[in-house]
């Protein structure tokens, strides 16, 4: 099921338009969830008569597919995003593992999000877990959070979660490729063909302290990751910072000078990243954990 037909009134296109070209590489060369952060969600879930996931900036669907398969039992899935192009990857993902579960995808920006009402006869799926992966950053939080309070359940949890980016790794060899980067695009990070990215005025943390999800514990979980040179020129096409559109007629260009440089950098072929997924579990003051 898909809801509405058009977006949300004011969705912003320069979002809706940010990862539209890059979603089926993002599918393919995008990171997933650690396994480790799939049990911490998934223990959230567990025991709950009816367990609903609502994740915000869904994607490709990444989150609620590693949950599918965690939580048997998982009922309802609400997926948000802005990009359309997103959304149909993740119904392309999602399907297959449904089984008994059922899907919603809505396209919308995360705080303009509100739920369908229950059709007569049905009772309300108030979102036991709400999931923003990778994604908080490009969104209104505050916003965001309040929308989260309205919606969730009593007892529910919301969980921010993310590792960075290669942009953001500090490695030999990810210093080298960021330089070579700014020397095609100038040295701001890019974030689309909108303009450059601002980092948040306030932290993650420091949102949830003044929301209602004040409440919260942090995890931190150490992965270690093996890419080779073509797969991090997969990854760099899928993202905002470096997707291909930004290059023009000079992406070929680039694309021959970052391969030759991560060759340079490679051991037997690989370049590691050693990164930190953390995970914000925030709840209401008092509620059950």
């Amino acid at each position: 099921m898909t809801y509405p037909d058009v977006p949300f009134p004011d969705l912003p296109p320069e979002q809706e338009a940010l990862f539209a070209a890059a979603a089926a590489t993002y599918a393919r060369y995008r990171s997933g969830v650690p396994d480790a952060a799939v049990r911490l969600l998934a223990d959230i879930l567990r025991g709950r008569s009816v367990p609903v996931l609502l994740d915000l900036g869904t994607g490709t669907g990444q989150v609620p597919l590693a949950l599918r398969a965690a939580v048997p039992d998982l009922a309802h899935i609400e997926a948000v995003d802005v990009s359309q192009q997103m959304l149909d990857q993740a119904r392309d993902a999602l399907a297959p593992a449904l089984d008994r579960c059922t899907l919603t995808l809505v396209r919308c920006a995360a705080d303009a999000y509100r739920p369908l009402k229950p059709l007569p006869g049905e009772e309300a799926q108030a979102p036991d877990l709400i999931t923003c992966c990778r994604s908080y950053h490009w969104m209104d939080g505050p916003a965001v959070l309040k929308m989260a309070d309205r919606v969730a359940a009593p007892d529910a949890t919301v969980a921010i979660m993310g590792d960075g980016s290669l942009w953001t790794l500090r490695a030999d060899w990810t210093r080298a490729l960021r330089g070579l980067i700014q020397r095609y695009l100038g040295s701001e990070r890019r974030a689309g063909t909108c303009g450059s990215y601002s980092e948040p005025r306030r932290s993650y943390e420091e949102d949830l302290a003044a929301s209602p999800w004040s409440d919260v514990t942090e995890h931190r979980i150490l992965v270690a990751r093996i890419w080779r040179p073509d797969t991090v020129l997969g990854y760099l096409r899928s993202t905002s910072f470096a997707g291909a559109e930004l290059f023009g007629q000079r992406h070929a260009a680039f694309e021959d000078e970052a391969h030759t440089l991560l060759h340079t950098h490679a051991i037997d072929g690989s370049l590691v990243e050693n990164a930190v997924f953390t995970v914000l579990l925030a709840r209401r003051p008092g509620s059950a954990s």
